[in-house]
């Protein structure tokens, strides 16, 4: 129980589901009054509301905001805009879900962030703490909202944090955490600036005992010094050993395990494979219950997962690849295994990014683009020699189809958001795996 709360008067800014399943939390408290707030008309999650709560739907005002104590906003919300940026000038304290997490939590605690990869890690470190036979819960941005698995018996919380997350924490005690990586993305919340949305990232590293960086991207390193714990391509610390055509994940030069056996490929997810692993030798995870998690792990939904092979043609549903680091990452990881070249769907909303990095793989590991949805011009502009605009998804795949040969790849990984044509990045791949299986018919 946190007794900084009682007393205090409580906005809960926001009807996500971190704060739905904040507010009975907070109801256990002895506080002067609590209140819950969404700008949106009719938000999800009214039904779930304790009968006689205080809820005030329309506009955020500061002369409201003003008089409470404290704001626990949902991460969906920026806290540097509009009324709630106004109050924490006046004063009132901001915080999200985490920080509250952690006033409460026993166990240890892994935090786990970055552009890209973070949810395929968060899944993998979990998998391996189960394989160890712990008493693990996942979750934050990824899986459960962290009130729903606080529990005194869990022995090990593996928490997916996002740059918004971090944002409205400050005190969460980390065991280990990693930076994964850091590029372009979320420009339109942090004012077109990759340092802020860096240094968003950055939080997480504030309370830490281990750190963990990628040694290729200097955006990970803390305070501007590669952590004594990384991960790379080389094979120096956590890393990776060529021989012949077999790559190994090693640790300081000592092979572990043939990449070969992993059932998530690409080496995009090697670097995943090598960060779980450190992070899980700084919590005391046994090498052999990490080498069991990694022969069996089969990935996550949307995330360059393999659909079937039509005709000597492979379909890859990378459509959690909002954004265009991650879309470069499936190329790189995949163009060693399609060496006939990658056919890529791409497009929706850009979210104000730049798409000239996909460039210079057009006309070489991609041979052809079909581009969609509402930025899909943008993307045709690149090459258009190398690409051609289409009306939708469905399309996109048919004209793919039609020109792919035998080993090659149909890749969808959109380097956009998907809201312009679905509602989100999960429907946009069901639809494409559905696409996929009526083209057998």
């Amino acid at each position: 129980m946190n007794k900084e709360l009682n007393g205090k008067k409580i906005a809960v800014i926001g009807l996500g589901v971190s704060n739905i399943s904040v507010i009975p939390y907070l109801l256990g408290h002895n506080l002067a009054k609590l209140s819950v707030f969404d700008t949106r008309v009719n938000p999800p999650f009214v039904e779930q509301l304790p009968r006689g709560i205080d809820l005030r739907l329309g506009e955020l005002s500061f002369e409201v905001l003003k008089d409470y104590d404290m704001l626990v906003v949902s991460p969906g919300l920026s806290i540097n805009k509009g009324a709630i940026l106004q109050a924490r000038k006046h004063g009132v304290q901001v915080v999200g879900d985490i920080e509250l997490f952690a006033k409460e939590v026993k166990g240890k605690v892994i935090g786990i962030t970055g552009s890209n990869g973070k949810s395929t890690v968060t899944a993998l470190v979990g998998y391996m703490a189960y394989k160890a036979g712990l008493n693990v819960e996942v979750g934050a941005n990824f899986g459960n909202s962290v009130f729903d698995i606080l529990d005194d018996s869990v022995d090990l919380y593996v928490l997916e944090l996002s740059s918004f997350e971090l944002e409205t924490t400050s005190s969460l005690y980390l065991d280990a955490a990693v930076i994964l990586n850091v590029s372009e993305d979320h420009l339109d919340r942090y004012d077109g600036s990759l340092d802020l949305y860096s240094q968003a990232k950055a939080r997480i590293f504030k309370n830490c005992k281990y750190r963990i960086c990628n040694r290729d991207d200097v955006r990970t390193f803390y305070q501007g010094q590669c952590c004594d714990l990384n991960f790379g391509l080389d094979d120096k610390n956590y890393g990776l050993i060529h021989e012949d055509d077999t790559v190994y994940l090693a640790k300081n030069g000592k092979k572990v395990f043939d990449t070969s056996k992993l059932l998530i490929q690409g080496t995009h997810n090697y670097l995943n494979a090598l960060a779980a692993m450190a992070l899980c030798d700084c919590v005391g995870i046994s090498e052999e219950a990490q080498i069991k998690g990694l022969v069996s792990f089969n990935g996550l939904a949307h995330r360059c997962q393999m659909i079937k092979k039509i005709k000597g043609i492979s379909f890859i549903n990378d459509s959690k690849a909002t954004n265009v680091a991650s879309t470069e990452a499936a190329i790189c990881g995949l163009k060693d295994s399609y060496k006939k070249g990658i056919i890529l769907l791409a497009g929706g909303l850009g979210k104000g990014q730049d798409f000239t990095p996909l460039k210079k793989y057009l006309g070489k590991e991609v041979s052809f683009m079909f581009c969609f949805g509402k930025d899909g011009k943008e993307l045709h502009e690149l090459n258009q020699d190398k690409s051609a605009l289409v009306l939708n998804l469905r399309q996109a795949l048919n004209e793919a189809y039609k020109i792919a040969k035998e080993g090659q790849v149909i890749l969808l990984s959109p380097a956009c958001a998907s809201f312009d044509q679905f509602k989100g990045y999960e429907e946009r791949g069901r639809v494409f795996v559905s696409l996929v299986n009526c083209l057998e018919g």
